[in-house]
């Protein structure tokens, strides 16, 4: 029989530490209103030595398990969206999984970069959906400062860390309402970071596991792809931009944000933002987002939100759903 899935319960953390752009300007050719003109940043916060991906994934899990009123044993799956996890395998969701104490039910990851939660949850809820599967947690988690360059301006003061988390649960109505994922790997050396397991005669490699980024053409795929994927999702739940209540983006880069808006129609007044506060948290960037949106009162029960992320791949994910509220509906 399928059934609808629909967000009960929601979670984040952020490390304490809080990296202002003046930093910067101790150790780079920069200045706190360049970085704020060219992306809208004006801090993010980096995990502690003893943080990881998985920890801080763990501590946004417990806090959407809260809210959602529920206990770990009562958890069916987990799926984590990362690709900064402490170690290639086992998954960071298996980590996550013993840390909270749900043993043998499944738990795995997915890699998609900064459009891995969309996709993560798209995934989550086809096993909701289904019947198979009736509580969910989805988790998106990021240390990408481990994987920055400190040198290179052009992308150590994009990023930062951080987790967020929900839970999906079976419903009769509302909930996820569509979703659209795609890529594009032609666009790959775009944006990348180098493997482990690379050709030992790449000569990018060395030994530095950086993000390397090509800035302009990632900024020109990020506005068009986001107001495409925006569209394609709404039209397939039967909706217009106009029907949209709020559109909760991937943080990235504030230019892109609006730029995409504008593209779409859509005002500034039904678009989150928050990446001023945290930078570009990658997969953590929308769950984060939502939860604050959550957390402020601004989604509403019945309103329509648009979920929406790009990233490394060139992937993308777009998604709509219908806000149900907190807590379990039995």
């Amino acid at each position: 029989m399928t059934q609808s899935a629909r967000i009960v319960g929601w979670g984040k953390y952020l490390p304490s530490r809080v990296m202002t752009n003046h930093e910067f300007e101790s150790f780079l050719d920069t200045t706190d209103d360049w970085i704020v003109a060219r992306t809208g940043i004006r801090e993010r916060r980096i995990a502690a030595d003893d943080e990881t991906a998985s920890t801080m994934g763990l501590a946004a899990a417990r806090e959407a398990l809260a809210r959602a009123g529920l206990e770990p044993q009562d958890l069916d799956l987990i799926v984590t969206a990362t690709c900064t996890a402490e170690r290639i395998f086992p998954a960071c969701s298996s980590l996550i999984q013993h840390g909270l104490g749900a043993p043998h039910i499944g738990a795995f990851d997915v890699n998609a970069a900064c459009s891995g939660f969309v996709y993560a949850l798209d995934v989550a809820r086809r096993f909701v959906e289904s019947g198979a599967f009736h509580n969910v947690l989805v988790v998106g988690t990021e240390v990408f400062s481990r994987l920055l360059n400190w040198e290179d301006r052009g992308t150590c003061v994009l990023f930062g860390d951080g987790a967020g988390a929900v839970v999906l649960q079976g419903a009769e109505s509302g909930g996820i309402l569509s979703s659209v994922i795609g890529s594009d790997g032609s666009g790959a050396d775009s944006l990348y970071v180098p493997g482990v397991c690379a050709s030992p005669i790449d000569p990018v490699v060395n030994g530095h596991y950086y993000v390397s980024m090509n800035g302009a053409q990632v900024f020109k795929f990020a506005v068009r792809t986001v107001a495409e994927a925006t569209r394609q999702a709404v039209c397939n739940a039967g909706l217009t931009v106009d029907d949209i209540d709020l559109m909760i983006p991937h943080q990235a880069n504030l230019r892109i944000i609006s730029s995409a808006a504008e593209a779409l129609g859509m005002p500034a007044g039904k678009v989150f933002v928050n990446v001023e506060k945290y930078g570009n948290t990658s997969s953590a960037s929308v769950p984060i987002a939502l939860c604050e949106a959550a957390d402020a009162g601004i989604l509403k029960e019945g309103q329509r939100i648009a979920l929406v992320a790009v990233g490394g791949g060139l992937s993308w994910g777009a998604m709509v759903l219908e806000w149900g509220g907190t807590g379990v509906r039995h």
